[in-house]
């Protein structure tokens, strides 16, 4: 198991060599990983690749994926590549794609064509006031003891 992600991350099973791996029909979030320095620093891997899918059986592992050839380029071969999955329990499309993006604007894989941007900018809401979003105060005055 590795887990990808901000905080605590996902639990993803894996990672596994992509090459001879059978995937299971089943939907799920899928990241590509190679090893940048595997004498070094075997345990370290680099996520090249995020997706989602409905049916893992269906995206064409291991290198018949429209990215495989990003992928093997990246990697420097195809058996340094590896694979690993989430299935998201009761998860629906949309949760695998959101998970899926969070992942991209965490690592910005080398092989994703859209990237993502964790920022986030006021206009997108609109400006906000309320009174608890100011400064925690008590309502005495400190010097009054």
């Amino acid at each position: 198991m590795i887990r990808l992600g901000s905080l605590a991350g996902y639990p993803f099973e894996g990672p596994r060599v992509l090459g001879g791996w059978t995937p299971p029909a089943r939907p799920a979030v899928f990241a590509i990983l190679c090893r940048p320095e595997p004498e070094a620093k075997p345990d370290r891997y680099a996520v090249i690749y995020v997706g989602h899918c409905d049916d893992l059986a269906a995206e064409r592992f291991p290198f018949n994926h429209p990215q495989a050839a990003c992928w093997v380029r990246r990697a420097g071969n195809r058996w340094k590549l590896h694979v690993c999955t989430y299935e998201v329990p009761g998860g629906l499309r949309s949760h695998r794609e959101q998970i899926a993006q969070e992942l991209v604007a965490i690592y910005h894989p080398s092989c994703n064509e859209q990237q993502y941007d964790r920022s986030w900018q006021d206009h997108w809401i609109g400006e906000y006031k309320a009174p608890t979003t100011g400064p925690l105060t008590t309502g005495r005055d400190p010097d009054d003891r």
